[in-house]
């Protein structure tokens, strides 16, 4: 097991567990219930989301042997068939609404064991949810070739017209009943929304009009295919062209090896609505050229070409020197879309070459790292006002449009708040424009505790800024409230010289900070007062409107401070 773990490391990929059938369920049901499970030992694997190839055993042994320099990377080949002895697949134009693509290939001659024939069923699952983005891209349908009889016609139907026997079904059912049948199951009602509401529905014909499947939903059961099973057509249709192609890629690669000729597949026929044919799969091979020197630079390490080369040849990327010795030159293999750019070379490099073997070496350029300007003077502002006796509350950063507008006498049009386009509930629809409700709302849930509360906030509001390059910006805001049976302005005022003492601000017109008397719609009249410093209006200060109290189920006077921050970086 360790010896594993260590060659799956090795590869690239985590050994997450080692368990048994017994195992997992006496720890998910307990061990009543685990009596008489296999005890087998199972290796859970994680394999990166790119790595398609790996998703099943075939494919997994295939690169670990490569790795391994135990065998050598299979050649996968396209037979095509004679002129008219090849299967062909009609596209007609109806599908274009619905799912407009198809491929489709051909495994001959093939040969199941019970083990090869679950790990069959299980790759087109573990593709399903991956690549093919739970069916919505791409549907895998497999058949056996030799219950029907081709051409094979792809087209889309009113629900009402398609009937057939589904799946593992004992009787026929219109596609209608087929979405009302599957609606309870587990597993298939997750599929049923991407074409229930369209007014056709997918299906695929023989020639003889037997149904193949209702993509991508559900096979027929007339086609299913079993351990017995010799020859199997496979089909995908899809919305999305390019995966289609990289499904089809990998299942044939992946199970082409049980063919009576190994890695072989016989190709298929697509006819488009327009006329155009094209051959699946198309198995492509592709030569990308590298520099070793941007390989060594990009990894760090000072290996030679020709070392390179073998290791990319180790990761089923068949490599050689080229040119002058120092470019390579690399055959894509059609298993390995992921490869898209040279980045993903020098990572597979890297990989074969081993993370643990890179020299840590100090980085060429010196960066220290330090604190941002207006952080730190957060932090310094708040062990401050946590000595001047208020407590810190850390209040949510979205709010109801009422907490910000209404609640405080405004209309949400001035506020310049930001809104959220699908809000899941009524308290989280804006950010916050203000940091005054969040703190009226911490007051009204600990109105039990003894008075008088000194609640602060130094933390972002969000407005809208038609200037900045995303819509919005952050402001860095200071917020202090007093509860208590009277209003409290002088402790409050008393705040705000403590912090402009702080700030090294004097109490002055011309460059320091001074408060004039002004009007808000949340403050009481006569009692509110804007600050001034910097040459600009930094904030309010004052005793707030019974109104506001009120909207906020507070029963005692309160009076408030709300300066930005920024200014005084």
């Amino acid at each position: 097991d360790e010896e594993f773990d260590e060659l799956c490391f090795e590869f690239g990929l985590e050994l997450d567990e080692v368990t048994s059938e017994k195992d997992i369920i006496s720890k998910e049901k307990g061990e009543e219930k685990a009596k008489g499970a296999s005890e087998i030992i199972i290796y859970k694997i994680d394999v990166p989301a790119n790595r398609y190839d790996l998703l099943c055993l075939e494919g997994l042994v295939r690169g670990l042997q490569v790795f391994k320099e135990r065998i050598n990377l299979p050649r996968y080949e396209k037979i095509i068939p004679a002129e008219g002895a090849g299967q062909r697949l009609i596209i007609t134009e109806q599908t274009v609404q619905v799912r407009p693509h198809a491929v489709a290939a051909v495994l001959r001659n093939i040969t199941f064991t019970k083990e090869r024939y679950d790990s069959f069923i299980d790759l087109q699952e573990k593709l399903h949810q991956n690549v093919c983005r739970r069916r919505a891209l791409v549907a895998i349908g497999t058949h056996d070739l030799d219950t029907v009889s081709g051409p094979f016609t792809f087209t889309a139907k009113p629900p009402s017209e398609i009937k057939f026997k589904p799946l593992n079904q004992s009787q026929e059912y219109t596609a209608s009943q087929i979405m009302h049948l599957y609606r309870t199951d587990s597993h298939l009602r997750h599929y049923l929304h991407l074409i229930e509401n369209k007014p056709l529905y997918p299906v695929i014909y023989d020639s003889n009009g037997v149904v193949l499947s209702m993509p991508p939903i559900i096979n027929g059961d007339h086609t299913k295919i079993n351990v017995n099973t010799r020859n199997v057509f496979i089909e995908c249709t899809g919305t999305d062209i390019t995966k289609a192609k990289i499904v089809l890629d990998i299942i044939v690669t992946m199970f082409s090896e049980y063919c009576e000729k190994p890695f072989s597949v016989e190709a298929a026929e697509v006819i488009y609505p327009n006329g155009k044919t094209h051959i699946y799969p198309e198995l492509a091979y592709r030569k990308e050229k590298v520099k070793a020197d941007l390989i060594n630079k990009k990894i760090g390490i000072s290996e030679t070409p020709s070392s390179l080369a073998k290791l990319l040849t180790r990761m089923c990327l068949n490599s050689h020197v080229i040119g002058n010795g120092n470019h390579i030159e690399v055959e894509i293999p059609p298993t390995r879309a992921d490869i898209i750019h040279a980045c993903d070379i020098v990572e597979d490099a890297a990989i074969a070459y081993g993370y643990n073997n890179i020299q840590m070496t100090i980085p060429k350029t010196y960066t220290i790292a330090n604190q941002l300007p207006l952080n730190k003077l957060t932090e310094l502002l708040r062990h401050e006002l946590a000595a001047a006796g208020f407590t810190e509350a850390l209040t949510f950063a979205l709010c109801s449009q009422e907490d910000i507008a209404d609640k405080l006498g405004m209309d949400i049009s001035a506020t310049k708040a930001v809104r959220i386009a699908n809000p899941k509930t009524a308290e989280f629809q804006v950010a916050r424009t203000t940091l005054l409700p969040g703190l009226l709302k911490t007051i009204a849930a600990n109105r039990k505790m003894p008075l008088p509360l000194k609640l602060f906030e130094i933390s972002d509001i969000v407005v809208k800024d038609p200037s900045t390059d995303v819509g919005a910006r952050n402001c860095r805001h200071l917020c202090a409230v007093y509860y208590n049976k009277t209003p409290g302005f002088e402790i409050t005022h008393g705040l705000l010289d403590r912090v402009m003492q702080l700030l090294e601000v004097p109490p002055d017109e011309d460059d320091g900070y001074m408060i004039k008397a002004a009007e808000g719609s949340a403050f009481f009249p006569g009692r509110c007062a804007e600050i001034f410093a910097k040459g600009q209006i930094v904030g309010k200060l004052g005793v707030l409107h019974p109104d506001v109290i009120t909207k906020f189920e507070l029963t005692m006077p309160c009076s408030a401070l709300e300066i930005n921050i920024e200014p005084f970086v």
